[in-house]
């Protein structure tokens, strides 16, 4: 949501995702897709800091992938349920992933 609202402000065009592999261990994956206040749904990030100690973030949860993907280089190669999880956040956020990091090294890219 802290993204939505980060594209909203300032209308970038591409984003690029970092540190994939570091999920790669991971059982399963939560991404924050809203907030509520009050039992209500908040239309956006809220503004107010004063809410921020109130709200309740609304996760979409995805499997994990539990293999490898510092040797991918391209988005074909990763695993499904990678390719998912930068689907979702490409859906969510109505921006396309221009880049993908997927490792220390700087070969370590995927250009999408």
């Amino acid at each position: 949501m802290v993204l939505k609202y980060s594209h909203m402000i300032n209308g970038f065009t591409s984003l690029a995702v970092t540190k994939l592999d570091i999920l790669d261990t991971f059982q399963e994956l939560k991404v924050c897709v809203g907030y509520k206040l009050d039992g209500k749904d908040l239309p956006s990030f809220p503004a107010d800091h004063a809410l921020l100690e109130r709200i309740e973030p609304v996760y979409t949860t995805i499997k994990g992938w539990d293999s490898s993907t510092v040797d991918c280089r391209t988005f074909d190669s990763l695993p499904e349920q990678a390719k998912t999880y930068l689907n979702v956040i490409k859906e969510f956020l109505g921006v396309k992933i221009g880049w993908v990091g997927v490792g220390q090294s700087r070969d370590s890219i995927i250009v999408i």
